[in-house]
């Protein structure tokens, strides 16, 4: 499974954006006017970020669990963990790990300037969720790949989590209606998109909510969880202050936002 790593990945990313993308255009939660400026920008962020990884780590964090693996490395393995319990655990701390940077590039302006370029984005789609600068990538990639090896998580867990928290951020920021019948109960194990949109409200103190990507535990755990917005979800004003003007969605000017004034 492994050797086809890249196959993986590129086939469930195109699945699932192809799908979001269909549901989004079927059952839209909210009207949009600047969808088809925006998307060119959105996947040209992700295009370049997926160049930037191959170059300067081909092996992304695949690559460092199968080299973790094959020294013993980790916690997992001191363990002794059998396979089936390390992977499915492995994937729970991942996320866990993944909602805790998300805190912290909120909570420290130089990163939160990174991951501005995220929120700057003036309406939320399937492409949101692709819309990372390439250097906030990278810090990524370096944060999972020590945390990779202090766990000794197997390398088909991390795969696993990957093309997971890749699809997960896809759906969570899709512009899809979903029924409250089903909201309800799914969003008490995964991040839906009404849960996720309040975390892309303009109000600061919604904006700091709702970190998760995948799994929806940890905001309630640690009291970060927000039901609705306040405005409501067709009320809520979606970005960032300064950043909406529809020449700021320009993927030279995404790529330049962090080290521009404002926001």
């Amino acid at each position: 499974m492994l050797e086809l790593e890249p196959v993986i990945r590129l086939s469930v990313f195109a699945v699932v954006l192809v799908a979001m993308a269909l549901l989004e255009r079927g059952f839209p939660r909210r009207p949009q006017r600047l969808s088809w400026r925006r998307w060119p920008s959105n996947l040209g962020l992700v295009a370049l970020s997926s160049g930037l990884l191959r170059l300067l780590a081909p092996a992304g964090a695949v690559g460092v669990a199968l080299w973790a693996e094959s020294r013993g490395l980790g916690l997992f393995p001191a363990l002794g963990l059998p396979f089936w319990v390390a992977a499915p655990l492995a994937v729970v701390l991942l996320d866990l790990l993944i909602y805790a940077q998300h805190r912290v590039f909120h909570a420290v302006p130089l990163l939160w300037r990174l991951h501005r370029v995220h929120h700057a984005d003036p309406e939320l789609d399937a492409s949101s969720g692709l819309r990372f600068h390439p250097v906030e990538i990278l810090l990524s990639l370096g944060i999972k790949a020590a945390a990779v090896v202090a766990l000794g998580a197997p390398p088909e867990a991390v795969l696993a989590f990957e093309v997971l928290l890749n699809a997960t951020s896809m759906f969570n920021h899709a512009n899809v209606a979903i029924p409250g019948w089903l909201d309800r109960p799914l969003r008490w194990v995964l991040v839906t998109p009404d849960m996720h949109r309040i975390h892309h409200s303009e109000i600061r103190e919604e904006t700091d909510s709702d970190f998760g990507f995948c799994l929806s535990w940890w905001d309630r755990l640690f009291g970060t969880y927000r039901a609705e917005p306040r405005l409501g979800q067709l009320g809520m004003v979606i970005g960032v202050e300064g950043w909406r003007e529809d020449a700021e969605q320009r993927l030279d000017r995404l790529l330049a936002q962090p080290f521009r004034r404002g926001g």
